[in-house]
C-alpha cells in the first residue's frame, strides 16, 4: 500500500491571481493546518525554496510568464525529486499529459474540472498516490501501447535537419501563432506556411503542430546527449 503523504506546506506556482487564490481556498479546506506560499513565475516559486521553504506538495500551472511548456515541471521537478508535483493547467494535450506523467508528475487536473475533481486529486496524492481523471487514464494508456518517443539526441537531430526557414516557422508554432500570424509575420503566403509546416511536421516525425511543439518541450524533460534544456531554450528564442 502507498504511504500516507503528510501535508503540511504547499507550493502554489500560478501566475492568475483569482485562480490561485482559488487554489489556496480549496487547500485550506484539504489541509487545514498547512503552510501555503504563492509564487507567480518559476523563478519566484523558486526563489521561495531558496529561502529555505520545503512544501510538502507543489501545485504548478505550465502556462507561466518565464517558461515555455513543460520545461517548468522539468525544473521544480530536478530542484523538488521526491515532492509530488501536482499539474493544473489549461495545455491539455495527451502528448503534455503524457510526458508530464513520466517524467514523475504526482498527477494532472486541466484547469476546467470542477472543485471535486480537484478535491479528489488532492487526497488521492496525500494517500500516496498518482491521479489522472479518468479520460486521461485512458489516453495515456493507448499512448503507452504506441511506439517509443524519440530521444532527446534524436530529437536534435531532428531539429537540426530543420531548414532555416521551417526552424523559423517551427518557433512560431511553439510560441502558439496561428497560420495566418505566421504568415503575415515572415512576408509569406499562407499557402506556403501550410507547404512548409506540412514539410516540418514529416521531418520531425509528428502527425500535428501540438505534437511538434511538445516534442521540442519534452527534450526538457528527458535531457539527453546532444539535445538539453538550454539547447531547446536556445531554439525556442531565436
Amino acid at each position: 500500500m502507498p504511504a500516507v503523504t503528510a501535508i503540511e506546506s504547499v507550493l502554489v506556482v500560478d501566475d492568475h491571481p483569482l485562480y490561485s487564490d482559488a487554489l489556496a481556498v480549496a487547500l485550506r479546506h484539504a489541509f487545514p493546518d498547512a503552510e501555503i506560499q504563492t509564487a507567480t513565475t518559476l523563478a519566484e516559486g523558486l526563489g521561495t525554496l531558496g529561502s529555505g521553504f520545503l512544501p510538502d506538495l507543489v501545485m504548478l500551472d505550465l502556462k507561466l510568464p518565464d517558461v515555455a511548456g513543460i520545461s517548468g515541471f522539468a525544473r521544480l521537478r530536478e530542484r523538488l525529486p521526491q515532492v509530488p508535483i501536482l499539474v493544473i493547467s489549461a495545455l491539455t494535450s495527451v502528448e503534455v499529459v503524457t510526458a508530464l506523467m513520466d517524467g514523475g508528475a504526482a498527477g494532472f487536473v486541466p484547469k476546467d474540472a470542477s472543485i471535486d475533481d480537484l478535491r479528489l486529486a488532492l487526497a488521492e496524492i496525500r494517500a500516496g498516490n498518482r491521479y489522472l481523471p479518468l479520460a486521461y487514464r485512458r489516453a495515456c494508456r493507448s499512448a503507452a501501447r504506441a511506439p517509443r518517443a524519440a530521444s532527446a539526441q534524436e530529437i536534435g537531430r531532428r531539429i537540426a535537419e530543420l531548414t532555416p526557414q521551417q526552424a523559423r516557422i517551427m518557433r512560431l508554432i511553439c510560441a502558439g501563432k496561428p497560420n495566418k500570424q505566421i504568415a503575415y509575420e515572415l512576408s509569406l503566403a499562407e499557402a506556403t506556411v501550410k507547404a512548409h509546416i506540412t514539410a516540418l511536421l514529416r521531418r520531425l516525425g509528428v502527425q500535428n503542430r501540438t505534437q511538434a511543439a511538445v516534442l521540442i518541450e519534452s527534450a526538457t524533460v528527458d535531457v539527453g546527449a546532444g539535445f538539453s534544456e538550454a539547447d531547446a531554450r536556445s531554439f525556442l528564442s531565436q
